[in-house]
Formats: structure tokens, C-alpha cells, sequence
């Protein structure tokens, strides 16, 4: 079971870290219009699959209870910020600084934790925070600007896991709530580039409007893939497998997409992977402590 995990969890970030790859295919398509077809395409194919399931009955309950809309609402805003600035941050070569926001996202989350949650940080992950700021300072420094793609990218999805993990709804049934109300004002800016006669769907070509319509596919799949994954492996194992995807994610900009990556940045990079190197550890020896600790506990 535990290899069936890693390769449906593995799999997900495999998909997710060759995304660039698919957006590039849509460079000619304004972001905002990607975005948008994104989301009625993923609520088309979430709503199929739970046809197919006969899997609706949560629905009606989700949309009378106040704190789920709320919720769901919250995390919607949070999805499509991530989204959009993904999508723009792919076809303006910024694909480098983008797996920059995904690396750091686990160590925001820890952070969160204890802004949010109250939790106390341990020693390891003091430092591993600590080297990743040191890394995104001096990343600001050498780029001269601000890292806003990065941070902008790990502070949506950090706060979109934040909600999720709160939420009631499985990662199916979720998505589909959170592209049911995303949809409304996407069908009615794509509706407005139709008539405006800017709209790339039917009128670029075919391949732009089969690649739109599977913006649907290749959001939902992987989700459903994690999600099934997700519960079969420990998560110090989930806590490994989740840098696939950024690591992709810059190997595709440094060697296929050609962005300028010098010796500078490398220093600033590899500050943050010290960090993640520090943290991954961590969590494997605290991990394996209190497992040892549970063993050796009186029955």
C-alpha cells in the first residue's frame, strides 16, 4: 500500500512540476483568460467525475452551512491568486523565481503554524526558517527587486492549505465547490472577450482550444491523485516527496527555458535548500524519537 502511495503522491508532483510545460503552450493566451478557462473546465470535469460517482449528497449541506461558504470562499480567493500568478510568472520566464515560492511554501507553513495555531517551533526548524530568509534576502538583493512571484506564490498556497486543512470537503468535492463559485465571474469575462472579439477560444486555432479545455484535466487529475496518495504514506515520506515538484519546476527553467540563473543566485538558492535540507532532516529524526519513544512506552 505504501508504494502505491508514493507513486499516486509522487505522481501528483511529477504532473504538477511539468505544468510550465503545458502554460507554455498557451504564451499567446492572456493569463487571465487561462485562468479563467482553468477554472469552468475543472468545474465541467470535477462535476462528471461525481456524476459518474453519484456522488453529490454533499453538496446541498455544504452550501447551507455559513462557516463552509465562508470558508470555501476564502480559499477560492487564495487558489486563484496562486493560479493567475503562476500561470503569468510561466510565460513571462519567470519559471525560476516561481519554484523559489514552492520550495519555501513547507517552512511558511511550519511558520504559520505558530502565527496561527500557537505551535512552538523546534531548534532544527528555527534554523532551517532562518537559513531560508537569509536565502530570500539575499535573493531580493541580487535580483533587485523584491521576490514578489515567489512569495506572492507561497503565502497564497500556504494560506490556501491553511483553510483546506479546516475545511470539511475532500479534495474532489472541494475543488468543485471552489470552481462553483469562481465560475460565474470567469464565464462572464470569457463572455465579455467573445463579444469584445479578444477571446483566444475558437479563435486561435484548435490546439489552443483543445489546451484550454484540457486546463481542466490536468488541474483535477493530480489533485485526485494526491489525495488518494496521500492517505496511504507517513508523512515524513509526503514531507520528501513534495520538493519533486519545485525541483522540476527549476531544472525546466534553468536547462530547457534558458533564464538567467548565475553564480549569485545559485548562493541565494542554495541557501534555501540548506534550509529544506535542514528542516527535512529534522522532521525525519523527530519523527523517527517519538516513534522509538511510543515503542518503548509502557502498554
Amino acid at each position: 500500500m505504501k508504494n502505491k502511495g508514493v507513486i499516486l503522491a509522487g505522481g501528483a508532483y511529477v504532473l504538477w512540476g511539468l505544468l510550465p510545460v503545458y502554460w507554455k503552450q498557451l504564451h499567446t493566451v492572456p493569463a487571465l483568460q487561462t485562468l479563467s478557462h482553468r477554472i469552468v473546465w475543472a468545474l465541467v470535469f470535477t462535476c462528471i467525475l461525481l456524476t459518474v460517482r453519484r456522488d453529490w449528497a454533499w453538496l446541498k449541506p455544504a452550501l447551507r452551512s455559513r462557516k463552509t461558504v465562508l470558508a470555501f470562499l476564502a480559499s477560492t480567493i487564495f487558489l486563484s491568486i496562486n493560479w493567475l500568478t503562476y500561470i503569468w510568472a510561466v510565460n513571462a520566464n519567470y519559471v525560476v523565481e516561481s519554484s523559489l515560492g514552492y520550495f519555501i511554501t513547507p517552512l511558511l507553513n511550519v511558520a504559520l503554524g505558530v502565527l496561527l495555531y500557537k505551535e512552538r517551533m523546534r531548534g532544527g526548524q528555527w534554523v532551517a526558517i532562518v537559513l531560508a530568509g537569509a536565502g530570500v534576502l539575499y535573493l531580493a538583493i541580487v535580483y533587485g527587486h523584491f521576490p514578489w512571484i515567489g512569495l506572492t506564490l507561497a503565502v497564497s498556497f500556504a494560506l490556501y492549505g491553511v483553510l483546506r486543512k479546516q475545511a470539511p470537503l475532500p479534495s474532489l468535492q472541494g475543488l468543485t465547490l471552489e470552481t462553483m463559485f469562481a465560475a460565474l465571474p470567469a464565464l462572464l469575462y470569457l463572455a465579455l472577450m467573445q463579444v469584445s472579439g479578444e477571446a483566444a477560444f475558437l479563435n486561435d486555432g484548435s490546439l489552443i482550444t483543445i489546451l484550454l479545455i484540457g486546463a481542466g484535466a490536468i488541474t483535477a487529475v493530480p489533485l485526485i491523485m494526491f489525495a488518494a496518495g496521500v492517505r496511504l504514506i507517513p508523512l515524513t515520506t509526503l514531507g520528501i516527496l513534495q520538493f519533486i515538484s519545485p525541483t522540476i519546476q527549476f531544472l525546466l527553467g534553468v536547462l530547457v527555458y534558458n533564464e538567467p540563473f548565475n553564480g549569485q543566485r545559485l548562493l541565494g538558492f542554495s541557501l534555501v535548500w540548506l534550509a529544506l535540507i535542514v528542516f527535512t532532516v529534522e522532521n525525519i529524526l523527530t519523527r523517527r524519537r517519538a516513534i522509538r519513544e511510543a515503542q518503548m512506552a509502557p502498554a
